[in-house]
Formats: structure tokens, C-alpha cells, sequence
């Protein structure tokens, strides 16, 4: 028997309130690649490690898909290297230059100078969360 691609998908929501009946609930399948990758030959996955995101969705632990075949625009999450470090920020185009945002004020972004090493590896499509 040929496995069948994707995961069991429940064929009715979970309710957050109410408990419903939960007969017959499993009769299709899912697969997580056709709703959150795009371009499959340029997506990769990053875990996040601090919280300087949080104010975006993005915690610490939680899993993000990165697409590199999509253009950064302004505001859009990215992941850069900034002198050969890593970091998830907000992608700001502003008059002075590139600012890479944080999500709150304990958190400082970072305004990348013309003298610095500076790359975008790719935009953010989804953060999986993870509890």
C-alpha cells in the first residue's frame, strides 16, 4: 500500500468553546508544503531564539518558514545578516537608509550603515508557533 501523501485533516473546525461530538472527523488529508510553500526550490526553515519579535507574532522557539524567491519590500519580515550575524526584523526603507525594526521598545533595531555587510536571505512567510 502507497502511503498517501500529507497528514489526517480533521473535516470539521475544533471549537475553542463548546466541546462537539467527534464522530466521523477524519476523512481527507493535508499537506502542510501546498498551503505554506510557495517556491519550493528557495524556501527554507529558521527557529527563532529571543523575543525582539513577539509584537509580530514571531515568539521565541517558534518555527518560520522563509521564502528567497520573493522581493523584500518595505515593512516586510525578513531575515538578514548584518556583518555575518543572523537576525529576524522588520525591513524599514527609510531617507537615512535601511532600518531593521524590532517589535518593541525594550528591543533596539538596528540601522544598517553604508560601511556594514548587509544582506536580506529572505521574507518571512509564516511563523509557526509552538507551545
Amino acid at each position: 500500500m502507497i502511503p498517501l501523501p500529507g497528514f489526517p485533516l480533521l473535516t470539521q473546525p475544533v471549537p475553542a468553546g463548546l466541546p462537539l461530538p467527534a464522530a466521523r472527523f477524519v476523512n481527507d488529508r493535508l499537506s502542510l508544503d501546498a498551503h505554506l510553500i510557495e517556491h519550493h526550490e528557495a524556501t527554507f526553515f529558521a527557529r527563532v531564539t529571543g523575543d525582539s519579535m513577539t509584537g509580530f507574532g514571531i515568539h521565541d522557539g517558534d518555527l518560520l518558514v522563509v521564502d528567497r524567491a520573493l522581493i523584500p519590500t518595505d515593512r516586510s519580515v525578513v531575515i538578514a545578516v548584518v556583518d555575518g550575524e543572523f537576525t529576524v526584523k522588520q525591513l524599514c526603507h527609510l531617507p537615512e537608509g535601511i532600518l531593521l525594526r524590532a517589535s518593541g521598545e525594550d528591543h533596539g533595531d538596528i540601522l544598517v550603515g553604508a560601511d556594514q555587510d548587509f544582506a536580506v536571505w529572505g521574507v518571512v512567510r509564516w511563523a509557526i508557533h509552538c507551545v
